[in-house]
């Protein structure tokens, strides 16, 4: 009995369980309102059923599953909410499944793998969550084909059955359990370990929540146009190797947290607009080898904690306002090659512990407000031509460098 496609309205009576002859019952492309009426159960020898393009409510009855002779049920395009009943694993003769598009919750009942006759598997565009269940791959489907299988705009969660994780497409994973949702993707907080959004246009801030993601070993966040501070959960990421946050607009402090990331071995926050002053707490971090700084407005002095950190080849303060003198403890970092600590405005006079960096194959100190005289110590240092200009320091100048001091402020100089 054909039906379809004229404009009845109003419910499908109960009455219709009385033909219990039909084989085919197509109600499709109406505007029936209401629920699919139980008594449906009744047609045991249909072998299609077509509500779909209607405006059907209500629940799937479970009494359809007594319609084991079907092999279409097409209830799409319709605006059914409930769970798929488990009754539909008895349909199987089915080969063709489609409830897309409706309101339908829950989660997929394992039943559906009872139907292997089916080829084709329409469940997308609803709200059905929680795991899909293993017993889906028992379907002789051609999951690759969205022609014949689609599951797409629901909120399944993972992990995916193996036979369709590539295929299960787009879903919302907001109500899924181990999952971190940031700048409109989500994230296993297991299986994460590397999050390379490098150059990806994120704006706005980095939300707290990616303290969650506590697997991680490598965080690249750096030249996007992100704002806002530093969130204090990034000292969660206690498995961080590396860190790069360069190239945004970040604001306000390095937060103390910073200091728990103890496993880091390279650590970027250059070319932002981080304020306040270096924490202390940047001595914990003695596995690093890289510590990028430079280009922001850090005030305060660089502090002796930095002496910790004996893994360091490269320290790069530069183009900051830092102050005070450069501490001794910078001696200890006797693995160093590269030190620029130039255009900021630290006073006091070069250390002679400098002379313990004979690794250094780069040394800026120019552009600072130095003063004194320069000691011996510095011809023992690594870099033959270090950069030391545009300070007040003091001559007589060490052999070894006079002829690279450049341009000095001497009018206090004795």
């Amino acid at each position: 009995m054909d039906l379809g496609s004229n404009q009845f309205t109003g419910s499908i009576p109960s009455e219709i369980g009385n033909l219990t002859n039909l084989e085919m019952l197509s109600l499709s492309f109406n505007q029936l309102t209401g629920s699919i009426p139980p008594e449906v159960g009744n047609l045991t020898n249909l072998t299609g059923l077509y509500l779909n393009r209607n405006q059907l409510t209500g629940s799937i009855p479970s009494e359809i599953g007594n319609l084991t002779n079907l092999e279409g049920l097409y209830l799409y395009d319709n605006q059914l909410t409930g769970s798929i009943p488990p009754e539909i694993g008895n349909l199987t003769n089915l080969t063709w499944l489609g409830l897309y598009n409706n309101q339908l919750t829950g989660s997929i009942p394992t039943e559906i793998g009872n139907l292997t006759n089916l080829w084709n598997l329409k469940l997308h565009g609803n709200q059905l969550m929680g795991e899909i269940p293993e017993s889906i791959c028992d379907l002789n489907i051609d999951w690759s084909n969205s022609n014949s299988f689609n599951i797409t705009n629901n909120q399944l969660c993972p992990p995916y059955p193996s036979c369709i994780e590539e295929y299960v497409g787009e879903q919302n994973l907001s109500n899924c359990e181990g999952f971190v949702e940031l700048w409109g993707e989500y994230y296993s907080i297991e299986n994460t370990t590397e999050l390379n959004l490098s150059e990806n246009g994120l704006t706005g801030s980095i939300p707290p929540e990616i303290g969650n993601l506590t697997n991680l070993t490598g965080l690249y966040l750096n030249r996007n146009q992100l704002t806002g501070s530093i969130p204090p959960e990034i000292g969660n990421l206690t498995n961080l190797e590396w860190l790069d946050l360069s190239g945004n607009q970040l604001t306000g402090s390095i937060p103390p947290e910073i200091g728990n990331l103890t496993n880091l071995e390279w650590l970027d926050l250059s070319a932002n607009q981080l304020t306040g002053s270096i924490p202390p707490e940047i001595g914990y971090l003695t596995n690093l080898e890289r510590l990028y700084l430079w280009v922001n407005q850090l005030t305060g002095e660089i502090p002796p904690e930095i002496g910790n950190l004996t893994n360091l080849t490269g320290l790069y303060l530069s183009n900051n306002q830092l102050t005070g003198e450069i501490p001794s403890e910078i001696g200890s970092l006797i693995n160093l090659t590269y030190l620029r600590l130039y255009i900021n405005d630290l006073t006091g006079s070069i250390p002679p512990e400098i002379g313990n960096l004979t690794n250094l194959t780069q040394l800026f100190l120019n552009s600072n407000q130095l003063t004194g005289t320069i000691p011996d110590e510095i011809c023992n240092q690594g870099d033959s031509s270090p950069s030391l200009s545009n300070n007040q320091l003091c001559p007589p100048y060490p052999s070894c460098i006079e002829d690279y001091v450049g341009e000095q402020d001497t009018s206090d100089c004795p």
